[in-house]
Parts: structure tokens; sequence; C-alpha cells
């Protein structure tokens, strides 16, 4: 493949967040298995594709304007026109979807509890106010309180690919949702792992934040501070937890150990980032880690 059309297709795949979109699914199937739960339609699984790459790109779409000249920046005006009608065409292929999936359970849908109501509107709406919504008296932009940007971001992809995945198994099998002590452990452990991944991608908006005076912890703590007294710390931390969980457990050794591989790469590519690295390292490697995850993790449910 020649060098230019191996670029363009990466500047395709991770600059119209399709990647997140693939991640998305991988560790929606991931938390599954984990869960013990069998994995859900084919339907599902495209629909959370489909909104995840909706929510980033409008996200992008709306940055834009700004400005900036960065390589995404030139992207998307270079591809103004392709990612507007890709918006349309996955906005109404989710829509359809997402309406058959109701149609085919709507006794289930009738019978959704309270709780269940609150957790299938609890993370959407994080999303929507992490970028901003408007009120009578002002603008709630949660991203703007840069040391809780990174625990908001995981919170959502938390829900998104721990709790949803369980709770439309049991709407599509007409069954109650079970808040379980396995579920609640993941859910924190996702977490943390992928707000980890935002304090690192922070690190490549450095200047930017901090000439907005957005308060990340790279802005506040400094590059240096915030690698070796926050991020490898909390991953040797989290590391540590779930080699315990599953000695505790009796988890196969194989299985402790695919688990952890993770963590470890999450710790060498923070170390690696004391040093400027382009924006296709964060991309692909940061980011990459939340597939890693998922394949890590799904081959020790499935084999091990």
């Amino acid at each position: 493949m020649p060098r230019s059309l191996f670029s363009s297709l990466i500047q395709f795949i991770f600059f119209g967040n399709y990647f997140y979109g693939l991640c998305a699914v991988a560790l929606s199937i991931e938390a599954s298995l984990q869960q013990q739960y069998p994995l859900n339609v084919f339907w599902y699984y495209l629909i959370v594709f489909l909104i995840t790459v909706l929510f980033y790109t409008k996200a992008y779409l709306s940055e834009r304007i700004s400005g900036s000249m960065n390589q995404r920046s030139q992207w998307y005006t270079k591809h103004f026109i392709f990612v507007k009608w890709n918006q349309i065409y996955f906005a109404v292929l989710s829509s359809i979807v997402f309406t058959l999936l109701l149609i085919s359970n709507w006794k289930s849908f009738l019978q959704l509890s309270t709780t269940e109501w609150i957790i299938i509107l609890v993370f959407p709406l994080m999303a929507f106010l992490y970028y901003g919504v408007d009120t009578t008296y002002n603008k709630i932009v949660l991203r703007n309180i840069g040391w809780l940007k990174p625990f908001i971001i995981g919170f959502v992809w938390a829900g998104i690919v721990t709790v949803y995945p369980v709770l439309f198994y049991n709407f599509n099998h007409s069954s109650n949702y079970e808040f379980t002590q396995i579920g609640f452990l993941l859910f924190i452990k996702n977490l943390m792992f992928i707000a980890m991944l935002c304090v690192l991608f922070d690190i490549k908006d450095y200047a930017t934040d901090s000439n907005e005076q957005l308060k990340t912890f790279v802005v506040k703590s400094g590059l240096r501070k915030t690698i070796f007294s926050f991020v490898i710390p909390m991953s040797f931390i989290g590391w540590g937890s779930f080699v315990l969980y599953g000695y505790l457990q009796h988890f196969h050794p194989i299985k402790i150990v695919l688990n952890t591989i993770p963590f470890l790469l999450l710790i060498l590519i923070a170390y690696s980032l004391h040093k400027p690295k382009s924006i296709f390292y964060y991309l692909i490697l940061i980011d990459g880690l939340m597939l890693a995850k998922a394949i890590c993790g799904s081959v020790g449910m499935v084999f091990f």
C-alpha cells in the first residue's frame, strides 16, 4: 500500500472517529463477557458504533470553526461535506435501528422501572452537559471544570460499555436489571482506566488549555508531576487491585496476566510522554489502549 494512501486511511479511521466506535463495541463485548452475560444482538452493537461516531464527530465539527490549524482541523475542513453527509446517514440509520428495537421490545419498554430509567438517562445527560447545555440563566459546560473533565468522560464511557450491554440484554429478554458487585467493580475499573487515558490525552492540548485557562491536571500540576505523581501511581493501584481481586476469585493465572497487560502498557506509554509526540501517537497508542484492554479481557474470559 502506498504511503500516502496508508496515511489517508489512518486519518479517515482516527479523525473520522470510527476507531472510537470500534473501541466502544469492543469494550461492550468485553464487559458482557466479564459479567457472564451472553452477547447482545448485532443491531445493539451497530447502535453503539453509530452513536459513538455521531457524538464525537459532532463535537469536532463544532470546534472546527475555531480557526485552529492542527492536523485534525485541517482534515475536517478538507472533508467537511463528506463528514456532514456521513452524520446525516449515521443519524438516520441509528434512528431506524433504534425504532425497530423499541418496536420489537415495546412490552419491556413499558415495564421499565424508575431506577432503570435513571440509569438509562444519566449517561447521555452527562455527555451533553460535558459539551454544554444552555439554561435560562447560563450555559452549563462540565468540560470547563478541568480537574473533573477526565472523570466525566470516564463515567460516560464506563456507563455505555459496562452498564448498557447488561441493561439492554435484560430489556431484550423482558427481565429486570440487577445491580451486582462484579458490575460495580468493572464500572469503576473502566471509569478509572479511561480517565487516565484522558489525562494523558490532555498533555497534547497543554498549550491550548493553558492559554484558555482551563485547569486540567496537566495545566495545574505540570507535565512531569502529572505523569509520575498521578497517572503512573494510579495505574499501579489499578493493576494491583485487579491482581488481588483475580487472586481472591481464583482466576486462571493467564487470565490475570492478560488483564494486566493494558495497565502495563498504560504505564509505559505514560512514561514515554515526557517528550513531545505527534497527534497520531496519541490517537493510535493512547486511544488504542481501549481496544487492547477489550481484546485482552475478552480473550481471558473466552479461553481461560
